[in-house]
Order: C-alpha cells, then structure tokens, then sequence
C-alpha cells in the first residue's frame, strides 16, 4: 500500500560485514529520491547492532527510490515506495468497503484500501473515468474542425493553448464541448489550428449507483484472494468467472460486467 502525501517514511536498512554478519558502521548515509529527481538526506540513527532507521516525512506524490551506503565495512542497501497522491484513488471509502466484506478489525486496512483502488481502477477500464481528474493531452493536427479527448466523459475544458511559440490559444467560453464523446469544437464553427495542448477535467460528479455497485462487487471478488485456500469460497454462479474479458482476464465477474453494460465506453474510446 502507498504511503499517504505528508505521512512519515520509517527508512530502515541493516549493515552487514563481508562474512554476512550485522555490524556497527562508521558512517551510515541513506538518500531518497524523490519522484522529481530531487534528493533528500533524512539523517540516520542505530536502532542495535548493524541496524539502523530514519524517517522521511513525504512531500511529493509518486516513486521514491532509497539509498543506504555504509562505511567500515563497506555496504549498502536499495529500497523503494510509493506515496499516493492527496485525492482520494477509489470510489468509496474504507469504511463502506469494510461493511461490505464484513470486516471490523483495522488490521487488514491497508490492503483493503488497496483492493479498493483496484477495484476503482477496473470499473474505469468499462466506463472511463469516474473519479474526476485533471488531464493534459497533446494533438498534434494542423487543422481540424475539432478534437476528440482521449478520456472520456469530460466534465469541463479549462485551457486550449498551442504546443508551439506563436501560435492561437483559445478560451474556453468560445468552446463546445460534448462531454460524452470527448468532442471539442469552435462554437462559431470555425477551423482549430494545431498543435494544440488541452488540459481539462474528466469523470463524474454524480456516479451511478450501479457503478458504485459494481465496483463493490468487483471488491468482493478479488478480496478472496485474501482468504487463502483453507477459507470456502463465497459465492458461486454468476459471482464466478468462466470466461475471460478481453484486457482483465478472470478478474471481474459476471454481475459486476452487467452493471457496467449500460455505462460501458464504446469500442475504440479510452
């Protein structure tokens, strides 16, 4: 599970000398790198022999690479995390999941919290984008009577500027956009000089309830995962999966496919 954005990173690594055994460094130096390329050197404490910690409070969402060096002896330790950005990734929340796997101890929370956004993300790959999110796309066309947007649906179009010095930025009040099929035009009818770079919101204010029923479905179904081959198996039927959908194999099933039937994007559209 990511790291919330502003959650403190406990860092930990152990020094170990050329025969394998834990041991005391002279220096012990770790370096995160943050998703930006930037560095930080949270400073490094012993915890025991050959053992060692140090906190990261996070700053930036994404990959973050970690890097121990020891010296006297010589070793060093590679590591990684993830942050989650600061919006929220699923479609309820933890406590909504919980109830409906039946679950009260927080125990198991992160990877609940996980299985949610998975859950969420599987739901996007039938109807686009639920969660709103700001999106910034490139065309690269001369000239065109309009531009069709990549993820749909489109709430709102807030820039359309030109990807090279000089050429037409437009506002966007002089803009019809048909949010459904992602279609941008001029309102006057006129012609689009591109290259043009678009930054505009996709998603859904108002999700349907049979998309947020799907997606609790899908939860269910790939939370048995968790239940390990000596737990039954709830559920049995249209709640299985015989047959593979193209793109997520066996991981959604039947029922949650046919709520998602009527939101479903049409062939072609992302």
């Amino acid at each position: 599970m990511p790291f919330d954005l502003g959650a403190t990173v406990r860092l930990t690594a152990e020094c170990r000398d050329p025969d394998g055994a834990l041991a005391t460094a002279t220096t012990a130096t770790v370096t995160v790198t943050l998703p930006d390329g930037s560095t930080a050197t949270p400073a490094a404490s012993p915890t025991g022999t050959g053992t060692y910690s140090a906190d990261y409070p996070t700053a930036q969402a994404g990959r973050h690479t970690v890097r121990w060096v020891f010296t006297g002896p010589a070793h060093a330790y590679t590591d990684a995390f993830d942050v989650a950005p600061a919006a929220a990734e699923g479609l309820f929340s933890l406590a909504e999941a919980k109830r409906h796997l039946n679950l009260t101890s927080t125990r198991q929370d992160d990877e609940v919290r996980t299985w949610v956004a998975t859950a969420t993300e599987a739901v996007e790959w039938f109807v686009g984008p639920v969660i709103p999110r700001t999106v910034v796309e490139d065309h690269t066309f001369r000239r065109s009577s309009m531009l069709v947007l990549r993820q749909t649906p489109v709430l709102e179009v807030t820039t359309l500027a030109p990807v090279l010095s000089g050429g037409t930025s437009y506002l966007p009040a002089d803009l019809a956009l048909d949010g459904a099929s992602g279609v941008v035009q001029l309102s006057s009818g006129g012609t689009l000089a591109g290259p043009l770079r678009i930054t505009y919101t996709a998603g859904r204010r108002i999700v349907p309830p049979s998309v947020r029923s799907a997606a609790l479905i899908i939860l269910q179904h790939l939370w048995r995962t968790q239940q390990g081959p000596a737990r039954p198996q709830v559920g049995t039927g249209d709640f299985d999966v015989t047959e593979p959908i193209p793109g997520l194999g066996y991981a959604i099933p039947h029922r949650a496919a046919q709520l998602l039937s009527p939101h479903q994007l049409p062939p072609g559209v992302a």
